[in-house]
């Protein structure tokens, strides 16, 4: 048995300006550091020994205030073959003390991209191409933003990576955090609860929040449903 916890990163400076984000690397405001500081305080039962985000300081600065309320240190691990060494080299040495834990970063793992949304305005956006069509590029499955990428993109991108580098983990027993985005984690989401298309566009992920998973012979169940939502009931 092993756990997997989704956290979605705290509020960002786009966040609380009401800005469409996507790929650009925009900072925690000071309401998501408090978000992730309390964010760890939930998770203080479960030991991981893995974690995971995107390339986005958003989501790393979550991860790594989580990682500092549970006093662990976070090695980030690189593509570069000298850092790679460098760290087994640290995992194996004396001044390795078990409270390192690695740390992988991918592009796969990044906010879905918003395209010519990205740095607008949501109320200006909804203005300029109407409610219908906004929800629709935000929520559903197969709308597409302007020049952006839609959901099922954003998951055909990420879910390789998830089944080849988080998945096998899981099937090890090794605990695994994952600090992403509202729409990576939405995918992941989307997989392991068996998520309609149609009723995908009405999942709701606050930041800030763990959403954990105890997974057993290969099979993840949600342990506190009740930190998502819905917007309508599932049909």
């Amino acid at each position: 048995m092993s756990y997997l916890v989704l956290v979605r990163h705290g509020e960002s400076r786009w966040n609380l300006g009401n800005k469409f984000t996507g790929w650009v690397d925009v900072p925690l405001s000071e309401n998501g550091v408090h978000e992730a500081i309390r964010s760890a305080r939930d998770l203080k039962q479960i030991d991981f020994d893995v974690a995971f985000t995107s390339k986005l300081e958003r989501a790393k600065s979550t991860l790594l205030i989580i990682l500092s309320q549970q006093n662990r240190t976070g090695i980030f691990l690189h593509d570069e073959d000298k850092k790679r060494k460098y760290y087994q080299w640290t995992k194996h040495s004396n001044k390795h003390n078990g409270k390192e834990i690695p740390i992988h970063t991918s592009e796969l793992l990044n906010e879905r991209y918003y395209g010519a949304l990205q740095g607008m305005d949501k109320d200006e956006a909804e203005k300029k191409y109407g409610k219908e069509k906004l929800f629709h590029w935000r929520r559903s499955y197969t709308g597409r933003p302007p020049k952006g990428e839609t959901l099922k993109e954003t998951f055909e991108r990420m879910f390789p990576y998830y089944r080849r580098e988080i998945d096998s983990l899981l099937k090890k027993n090794k605990n695994v955090l994952l600090a992403g985005h509202g729409n990576t984690l939405r995918a992941i989401m989307k997989y392991l609860e068996k998520i309609d298309d149609h009723d995908i566009p009405f999942l709701e992920l606050p930041e800030g929040k763990p959403i954990i998973y105890e997974s057993k012979r290969g099979k993840c169940v949600c342990l506190n449903p009740h930190e998502y939502s819905f917007e309508r009931p599932l049909r």
